[in-house]
C-alpha cells in the first residue's frame, strides 16, 4: 500500500485554530477601536468630528411603535423637482442602480424629497455624485434624513460625539483587523438589510463618503424584487404566508465580546418572508443571513434548507445586482425594504475608509396576497 500523502499532527489546545465565530451566521467585521494617533494626527481623518465614539453612558429604552409616513407614495414619477433639465442619469444595470450628476440633494424642495423617495424605491439604489452632505453641519444632515422617518440609533456601532443617530462605517489608517478576519473566513461578503430585527426596520437610507481608499471598498447591492420575480409562480405562492424571525442578539453579543457598548437590549421580531413596498406595491424577498434565524412553523432542517436557497438565490444573482464605487462627494441612497447590500473588505493598502449612515425607520413589514 502506498504511504499516505498526509500525516496526523497533534496540537496543543492553545494552538488550535480559532472558530470563525461564536455568533452563528453573523459575520463580525466592524472595528470597535480607534487609533487617535493615526486618525487625529498628520494625514488624519478628513472629517475628525465624524470619528467614531463608543459611550457606555448611552443607554436607551426599547423602541416604541410609531406611524410612518411614506413620502414616495404620491410623488410625481416624472421627477420634475428631482431630475430637472440638465441633470444627467446613468443606469448601472437594467434592474438596479442609477448614478446621478447635476443635482444637490441637500437643497431639494419638499416635492423633490418625495420624488427622491420614489425614485430610490424604483431604482433600488441611487448614487449622487458631487454632494455636500459631508460638509454640512451634522445636525443639518440629520434634519434632512428625518423627513423619511424616525432616526434609528444603532445598538452598538460607533457614532460621532453627541450624535448617536449617525451610524459610522470606519476602518482607520493602517487597520489590520482584516488579517484576523480572514484567518477564519474566505470572504467579507455579508449580505443584509440593515437592522432587519427591529419591529420597524429602515426604508429610505442615506450613506455618504468621508474618506476612501484609492481603490477597493465598493458596496454591492442586490434587487430583492427582481429576485422574487425570478422565482416560479408556484414557488412564490408557497413563500407567501411564511414568516421568519430576525434577531439582533448575535450582533449585541459580538459587541459585548469585544468589550464594546450595547445602547439598547437586543430584540427579535417576526417578519413576512415576502414583504410589499407601500409606494410601488412591489413584492420582495425579505430574509438575510446576517439577521434572519429561522422560518416560523418549520422544523430546523426544513427552515435551513429553504433559507439557504433564498440566500444563495440573492447572492448568486449577479444579473440583478449592482456595484457602487465610492468617489469623493458621493451620497448613496437605497431602499432597505427591497434591497440587500454588502460592503467589501478587499483592500490591503492601509488607506482609511470612513462613511456616515443616516437610517430612518419605516413601516412594520407587511405582506399582500400572492398574485400569479
Amino acid at each position: 500500500m502506498a504511504p499516505s500523502a498526509t500525516t496526523t499532527q497533534t496540537l496543543k489546545a492553545s494552538e488550535l485554530p480559532k472558530p470563525a465565530s461564536s455568533f452563528g451566521q453573523y459575520k463580525v467585521i466592524a472595528s470597535y477601536t480607534l487609533s487617535e494617533e493615526k486618525e487625529l494626527g498628520e494625514n488624519g481623518a478628513t472629517y475628525p468630528h465624524y470619528l467614531p465614539t463608543w459611550s457606555p453612558e448611552q443607554k436607551y429604552p426599547p423602541l416604541q411603535p410609531f406611524e410612518h409616513v411614506e413620502h414616495g407614495k404620491d410623488a410625481d414619477t416624472s421627477y420634475p423637482d428631482l431630475l430637472p433639465a440638465g441633470t444627467k442619469t446613468t443606469d448601472l444595470t437594467p434592474t438596479i442602480g442609477t448614478e446621478v450628476h447635476g443635482i444637490q440633494v441637500s437643497s431639494l424642495s419638499k416635492a423633490g424629497k418625495d420624488q427622491l423617495a420614489r425614485f430610490v424605491a424604483e431604482r433600488k439604489v441611487v448614487a449622487f455624485r458631487d454632494q455636500d452632505f459631508a460638509d454640512l453641519p451634522i445636525q443639518d444632515a440629520l434634519d434632512f434624513g428625518a423627513y423619511y422617518g424616525r432616526h434609528h440609533i444603532h445598538p452598538s456601532s460607533g457614532s460621532p460625539k453627541d450624535y448617536p443617530e449617525i451610524h459610522l462605517v470606519h476602518r482607520g489608517a493602517d487597520d489590520k483587523t482584516h488579517e484576523t478576519f480572514f484567518e477564519t473566513r474566505t470572504s467579507s461578503v455579508a449580505w443584509h438589510s440593515d437592522v432587519s430585527y427591529e419591529a420597524q426596520p429602515p426604508g429610505t437610507t442615506l450613506l455618504y463618503i468621508l474618506d476612501r481608499p484609492e481603490t477597493g471598498g465598493d458596496t454591492l447591492f442586490v434587487n430583492a424584487v427582481e429576485a422574487y420575480n425570478r422565482l416560479s409562480p408556484l414557488f412564490r405562492e408557497r413563500l407567501h404566508g411564511l414568516k421568519a424571525v430576525h434577531s439582533g442578539v448575535e450582533q449585541a453579543a459580538a459587541a459585548r465580546a469585544r468589550g464594546s457598548i450595547v445602547r439598547r437590549e437586543p430584540v427579535s421580531h417576526e417578519h413576512p418572508i415576502i414583504r410589499t413596498h407601500p409606494a410601488t406595491g412591489e413584492k420582495a424577498i425579505y430574509v438575510n443571513p446576517q439577521f434572519t434565524r429561522y422560518i416560523v412553523g418549520l422544523k430546523k432542517e426544513e427552515s435551513d434548507a429553504l433559507l439557504k436557497f433564498l440566500y444563495d438565490h440573492l447572492a448568486y444573482g449577479a444579473d440583478f445586482q449592482a456595484r457602487v464605487k465610492w468617489q469623493p462627494g458621493t451620497l448613496v441612497l437605497w431602499d432597505n425594504r427591497v434591497t440587500q447590500h454588502s460592503a467589501l473588505v478587499d483592500w490591503t493598502s492601509g488607506q482609511r475608509r470612513h462613511l456616515a449612515r443616516i437610517t430612518p425607520q419605516a413601516e412594520r413589514p407587511f405582506e399582500t396576497p400572492f398574485e400569479g
